[in-house]
C-alpha cells in the first residue's frame, strides 16, 4: 500500500496527521486516570458517592469514608483574616480557608476584582475536617472554632494562628503557620485520638478549558504521578503513603503535601464529578499546604518536588526539559517571547539532521518524478510490476519514498511537548513581548501573529519539493495556510510565536536544501 502512495500523498497525510493530531489533543493526549492497580494504590470502593449529599451510613470494615453534614454556621463568617504581600485568605468559623484572593497586578480580573481561588459554590475548602463518626462529624459542623487572634500579618519568617474547636470527648487544634509564598504548615492535634479526613478542597476555577489538565493529581509513595481529570473519577479510590493531593486547574492549585511520612488519600467523585480528595488520618497530623498559582519557581523555592504538580501529561518527559531550558533562556533575555524564539531556534537546529534527510529525501523524489510518470504510463493496470519497478528505481537513486513522512512524524512529539508547556505555563501570563503583544498567555489581540504564522506557512509550502498529478491534492495543500491561520487565531500569542518562529527556520533550512540541489544539479549539467 505504501508503495503505491505518490510523494504528493505522503505530504498531505503527514500533514493531516499533524493536523489530526493536534486537534484532537485534548482526547487522546491529555493525561486519563490510570485504571490499573498499582502497588500503592488499592481500589475500595467501587459506587459512586457524591460528596454533596447526606453522610453515606455504615462504614466500610476496610476504609472509612469522608462524611458530609451541613453546616448550619454561614460560610462567609470569617474567624481569621490573613494579609501576605501578595495573597490574602480567610479562615471560616469551620477552621477552613473559604477565601484565598492572589493580590499581584497580572493576576487582577477583567473587572478589576482580585482573583479568588477558593469556589464558594463548590462548598469544600481547604483544612476542613470531616470525623468517620457520624455523631461527632455532625457536631463537628455545628461548633464554631476560637482563634488566637482575628488577624495576622504575613512576615518573611511566617505567621502563626491558633485555631480550637471544643466537641463531645474531643478537643481539636489547628495550628497554622503561613509564609509569603503562599504556602503553609498545618499542625493538627487532638487531645483524644480520632479517624477523621482532612482535604485540600476542590480545584481552583480560574482557568479551565478544553486543551488543559484539570483535575486531581496524586504524588504516589513510588513517585507515580497518578493525574485524575475532571470527570473520571467515578467511585471511591485510595492512595496509600502518598506524597502530594492536590486539586489544580491550568494554572492554579491548592495542595497538601507530607515527603517525610506521607499519607493515605481518598479520591471522591463532588460535584460535576470534580475529584475531591481527602487524607485519611488517626490522631495527630502535620501537613505542608500549598494555594496559589504553579509558578515552576515559586514552588521550586518551597520545595522541588512540589514542582510535580505542573502536569504536562503523556509527553512531561519532553515538556519538562523544555520548560526548564525556555526559562534558563528568560534569565539570560529578560523576555520570555525572545526566550520563545531562541528556543525555538535551537531545537530547530537540534533537529536539523532528521529534517535535512527527510528535505532531501523530497528533492531526491521530485527529480525522480518524470521516471515515476513513465513507469506509470508504462505499466498501467499492473500495480505488481509498477510497485516492483518504482522500487528498483528508488534504491538505484538511494530514494525513500518515505524519507519526506517520518521526519514530520517523529517531530509531532516535539511539537505537542512544546505545545503542553506554552499553554500550562503560567509564566507568559501578563509576559510582554514586543509593541502589540502585552500578553503571551492570551491571544494576539490584533492577529498580527496568526497571519504571519499563515504567510510564512505559504512560503515554506512553495518552497518545499512537490509535483501534483491530482489537482484536488493541490488545493487541499494551497488551503492548508488558511486552515491553520483561522485554527490559531485564538490561541496563546506565546504558542503562535513558536510556531511562527518554526516557519520561519522552516523557510531557511527549505532554501538551503533547495540551493544544495540546484548547485549539484549545475555541476552535473557541466560535467
Amino acid at each position: 500500500m505504501i508503495d503505491k502512495l505518490s510523494n504528493q500523498s505522503r505530504i498531505i497525510i503527514a500533514t493531516a496527521l499533524s493536523f489530526v493530531f493536534f486537534a484532537s489533543y485534548n482526547y487522546f493526549f491529555m493525561p486519563q486516570q490510570d485504571t490499573t492497580t498499582s502497588a500503592s494504590q488499592t481500589k475500595v470502593l467501587e459506587q459512586k458517592e457524591e460528596t454533596s449529599s447526606k453522610a453515606p451510613a455504615g462504614v466500610s470494615q476496610n476504609v472509612s469514608t469522608p462524611k458530609v453534614a451541613q453546616a448550619p454556621i454561614n460560610q462567609g463568617d470569617i474567624l481569621v483574616s490573613v494579609t501576605a504581600d501578595n495573597y490574602e485568605l480567610n479562615i471560616d468559623k469551620l477552621g477552613r480557608i473559604n477565601k484565598f484572593y492572589l493580590k499581584e497586578k497580572k493576576f487582577v480580573l477583567d473587572n478589576g476584582k482580585k482573583m479568588q481561588l477558593i469556589d464558594a459554590d463548590l462548598a469544600t475548602f481547604p483544612l476542613e475536617i470531616r470525623f468517620s463518626d457520624d455523631n461527632l462529624n455532625t457536631q463537628a459542623f455545628s461548633e464554631s472554632y476560637t482563634a488566637d487572634t482575628n488577624a495576622i500579618t504575613v512576615t518573611p519568617e511566617g505567621a502563626t494562628v491558633v485555631l480550637t474547636q471544643v466537641l463531645d470527648g474531643v478537643t481539636v487544634t489547628k495550628t497554622l503557620k503561613f509564609y509569603p509564598a503562599g504556602n503553609y504548615e498545618a499542625d493538627i492535634s487532638f487531645d483524644n485520638s480520632k479517624s477523621y479526613f482532612i482535604t485540600p478542597g476542590y480545584r481552583p476555577n480560574q482557568a479551565v478549558d478544553a486543551y488543559t489538565f484539570h483535575g486531581a493529581l496524586i504524588k504516589e509513595a513510588d513517585g507515580t504521578h497518578t493525574p485524575i481529570e475532571d470527570g473520571d473519577a467515578k467511585g471511591t479510590e485510595s492512595f496509600i503513603n502518598a506524597k502530594i493531593a492536590a486539586g489544580a486547574d491550568k494554572y492554579y492549585t491548592t495542595a497538601l503535601y507530607n515527603f517525610d511520612e506521607g499519607f493515605d488519600v481518598v479520591v471522591q467523585s463532588g460535584k460535576e464529578e470534580v475529584p475531591l480528595l481527602f487524607i485519611k488520618a488517626e490522631g495527630n497530623k502535620k501537613l505542608g499546604g500549598y494555594i496559589g498559582p504553579k509558578e515552576y519557581k515559586t514552588l521550586f523555592k518551597i520545595d522541588q518536588r512540589l514542582t510535580d504538580i505542573i502536569e504536562y501529561g503523556f509527553f512531561t518527559f519532553i515538556s519538562k526539559p523544555l520548560f526548564l531550558l525556555l526559562a534558563y533562556l528568560d534569565t539570560l533575555l529578560g523576555n520570555w517571547g525572545w526566550a520563545i524564539v531562541v528556543m525555538t531556534l535551537i531545537i530547530r537546529l537540534v533537529l536539523f539532521p532528521l529534517t535535512y534527510k527527510g528535505m532531501v529525501s523530497m528533492n531526491k523524489l521530485k527529480e525522480l518524478s518524470p521516471k515515476i510518470k513513465e513507469l506509470q504510463a508504462k505499466y498501467k493496470g499492473d500495480n505488481q510490476k509498477l510497485n516492483a519497478h518504482m522500487m528498483e528505481l528508488y534504491k538505484k537513486h538511494g530514494a525513500n519514498p518515505m524519507g519526506g513522512c517520518l521526519p514530520i512524524l517523529l517531530q509531532i512529539p516535539v511539537f505537542f511537548a512544546i505545545y503542553r508547556v506554552l499553554q500550562n505555563a503560567i509564566e507568559l501570563k501578563a509576559a510582554p513581548w514586543i509593541l502589540w503583544v502585552e500578553d503571551l498567555a492570551v491571544m494576539d489581540p490584533y492577529f498580527i501573529l496568526p497571519v504571519a504564522m499563515g504567510v510564512t506557512m505559504f512560503i515554506h509550502q512553495r518552497l518545499t519539493p512537490t509535483n501534483f498529478t491530482d489537482p484536488m491534492q493541490e488545493k487541499i495543500m494551497k488551503f492548508l495556510p488558511l486552515i491553520f491561520t483561522f485554527f490559531f487565531v485564538t490561541f496563546p500569542a506565546g504558542l503562535t510565536l513558536y510556531w511562527f518562529t518554526n516557519n520561519l527556520a522552516s523557510i531557511a533550512q527549505q532554501y538551503y536544501v533547495n540551493s544544495l540541489f540546484a548547485k549539484n544539479k549545475e555541476k552535473k549539467a557541466d560535467a
